[in-house]
């Protein structure tokens, strides 16, 4: 019988202590508090890709920039290069995650985007996704 060995991350292991700062801001301190690695780099995955590039003042280039297309002619390989770009920043920004699948579609009709992510947290054996839907 083969056993499954789990690696937990240090900060995991005190479930007292904060770890990230949770979305939306609607906390009693305005804050919500994640107190796990997993909902942390979930929260800062949704705040990366609802993020513009040049909103964040000290930090430029950060962001997916992906509410910008929503009123542009999306063609399939702007998706294709948005795709390709959001894999390279994610990849940068967030070096402990491993991205399995990322699709992002467009419907011109309604105005919105569609973005799934599943993906693996390195060294662990947390797995997670998320999807996230831009509209006007």
């Amino acid at each position: 019988m083969a056993i499954k060995v789990t690696q937990i991350d240090p900060l995991d292991l005190r479930s007292a202590v904060g770890v990230g700062v949770n979305l939306p801001f609607t906390g009693n301190a305005v804050f919500n508090t994640t107190y796990t690695t997993r909902d942390a780099i979930k929260a800062n995955l949704i705040n990366y890709f609802l993020t513009d590039k040049r909103e964040r003042v000290l930090n430029p280039t950060f962001g997916s920039g992906i509410r910008v297309l929503l009123f542009q002619n999306v063609t399939e390989e702007m998706l294709l290069t948005l795709r390709a770009r959001v894999l390279k920043e994610v990849a940068s920004y967030f070096p402990r995650i491993e991205v399995k699948n990322l699709e992002i579609q467009s419907s011109p009709d309604t105005n919105t985007i569609n973005i799934y992510m599943s993906y693996s947290i390195k060294n662990s054996n947390v797995d997670d996704e998320i999807l996230i839907n831009i509209e006007q």
